[in-house]
């Protein structure tokens, strides 16, 4: 089976759809998922996405942005990131976004861990949930976009350097070669190949694995983030997220005897580090995070989600503590990219997680995923845009079969990719 397409996007989540969305409305673009089109690490983004407030704000949000990097930032990437930030936003509520608003129609914003001041805008706490549903809605109505679900990416083709389209497996294990002038990896993040993450079990790191295979260069791909605050729980499966927007808003982090032990504002790798080493002096498998600070009305409008799912687990969290233990969440790291999204192979983009920019350094800073990943993949949409007539579809037939089983190993390989950096260091 055989497929043709101007442009190829492999992913659903916020970077994916913003791609579309952005690439002009006569070139023919195809949309594939591994799994549903709302089965997306965005759409379970609770906090929220943040945005330069003004002017005034640079300077406070670049050195927030940094300081939780660690330094180690493309000071380039961010400075694109804060100054693209209101068009992103203002782009997203021209779509239907309802983001939160004070009494006089003003954005409202919140503050999460690492933030100087209040600059993320959301809506209740399920930000990603409605900034993805709401592009999907947008992107449907595109009649150049074409959308296929449960389809798996399991290799590109190459000629010369350049990406030719991918091979891909339907679920029945038929599989089918597409091909493209210009390839988007938005693949999301890894939480898969962990027993412990927020992250959509699916989500396995496939297009770091067919980067490593085809010499595309990546960048700190040991850079992988732990979220201080997930739900403890026995049960098996992907992770609840207890937003750190609740810590923004005044939650506290309480030991085993129900003291605080930290300052619950500090970037997300530092607060992690602190709840490991309260739970080993304690010898528990969990910390206490306390929403009583939080006055009831805004925990119930603010954050109704979380409450009704800690109800579901048998904690009222405006009566009681909760159980909280840190998870993989996030990938700092990942394919290495250009400001214009480009990796080091020919008319192969990669945005959003499985890329890496800079934007985030060794530790990202709260709410910036988001806004990275929707400004960069617009960049990716323009710079394909401008320089697309410059190629044609490269005719190039495969044997199928040879494909059948190359990406047993793949979930092995980016793993040991991921562990063998951090063992060198």
């Amino acid at each position: 089976m055989k497929n043709k397409a101007d442009i190829v996007i492999v992913g659903t989540g916020v970077a994916g759809l913003y791609c579309a969305l952005n690439l002009p409305h006569d070139k023919d673009i195809l949309l594939i998922t591994k799994s549903e089109i709302d089965k997306s690490d965005s759409f379970l983004a609770q906090g929220g996405i943040c945005v330069m407030y003004d002017e005034s704000d640079y300077d406070s949000y670049f050195e927030d942005t940094m300081r939780a990097g660690h330094y180690e930032n493309r000071k380039e990437s961010v400075d694109i990131m804060l100054r693209s930030s209101r068009d992103v936003i203002d782009e997203l509520i021209s779509i239907g976004v309802d983001f939160a608003r004070n009494d006089d129609g003003s954005l409202k914003f919140t503050r999460e861990g690492a933030h100087s001041r209040p600059r993320i805008c959301f809506h209740e706490d399920t930000t990603g949930k409605e900034i993805t549903q709401k592009l999907i809605c947008a992107v449907r109505k595109l009649s150049n976009v074409r959308i296929i679900e449960n389809l798996s990416m399991i290799d590109i083709t190459v000629t010369d350097n350049r990406c030719t389209g991918i091979i891909a497996r339907y679920p029945d294990g038929t599989l089918t070669q597409i091909q493209s002038k210009f390839t988007v990896f938005a693949t999301g993040g890894i939480g898969g190949l962990f027993n412990n993450s927020t992250n959509f079990a699916h989500l396995t790191a496939d297009a770091i694995a067919i980067a490593l295979k085809h010499g595309i260069e990546l960048e700190n791909p040991d850079y992988v983030q732990i979220h201080p605050t997930t739900l403890f729980t026995m049960t098996k499966g992907r992770k609840f997220l207890i937003s750190e927007s609740v810590r923004g808003e005044g939650a506290i982090l309480l030991d085993a005897n129900k003291n605080r032990f930290t300052d619950e504002l500090q970037p997300r790798d530092v607060v992690s580090k602190a709840i490991w080493k309260q739970m080993k002096n304690d010898g528990t498998h969990h910390v206490w995070l306390s929403m009583k600070p939080i006055p009831k009305e805004d925990i119930l409008t603010h954050f109704p989600n979380i409450y009704e799912h800690c109800l579901n687990e048998g904690y009222d969290v405006t009566k009681e503590c909760i159980p909280v233990v840190p998870a993989q969440h996030y990938f700092m790291g990942g394919i290495k990219v250009d400001k214009y999204s480009k990796t080091t192979m020919d008319n192969l983009y990669a945005a959003g997680e499985t890329s890496c920019n800079g934007v985030h350094g060794k530790n990202r800073l709260a709410s910036n995923s988001l806004l990275e990943a929707l400004v960069f993949a617009k960049r990716a949409a323009l710079d394909i845009a401008e320089h697309f007539d410059e190629y044609d579809v490269i005719e190039q037939t495969v044997k199928l079969d040879d494909y059948i089983d190359c990406d047993k190993d793949y979930q092995k390989i980016a793993r040991r990719e991921i562990e063998r950096i951090d063992d060198d260091e």
